[in-house]
């Protein structure tokens, strides 16, 4: 298998301007002369860039860093979760440092929340939430 080539300068440009932009057109206007290309053709070279697997590579490396530190893990939420819970309590903030547990055992899947719609002559919506066991 041949090993993917680097990208050149100007292509390198393009990946850096869409990760910026989030739009082709524009990241290949910024890396390359389009003076004399109309509208339709910069939209098909943008495309052939896209499709090009040194572009896709390299637009998957610059995206990483980002997509990982985005990245909620559940372990991480339920200790931000029970840190707000423990700051609310501390404030004497019961209700919030309720809530804050009750989001806890949500994320855990602890607790389930079920509504329910009974329809006899008006629409009335039960909310209740289910300890669920977890063994």
């Amino acid at each position: 298998m041949k090993p993917e080539r680097a990208c050149t300068p100007k292509q390198e440009t393009f990946c850096l301007a869409y990760i910026e932009t989030g739009n082709a057109c524009e990241a290949y206007r910024r890396a390359y002369d389009c003076k004399s290309m109309g509208a339709a053709t910069v939209r098909r070279e943008a495309a052939r860039l896209l499709d090009n697997p040194t572009i896709t590579t390299t637009l998957t490396a610059l995206r990483a860093p980002a997509i990982e530190a985005a990245q909620v893990t559940l372990a991480g939420h339920l200790s931000d979760l029970a840190d707000l819970r423990d700051k609310a309590a501390d404030a004497g903030l019961y209700s919030a440092a309720i809530s804050a547990e009750i989001a806890r055992g949500k994320a855990a899947g602890v607790h389930v929340e079920k509504s329910e719609r009974a329809l006899a002559g008006s629409i009335q919506t039960i909310t209740r939430i289910e300890l669920v066991s977890l063994e």
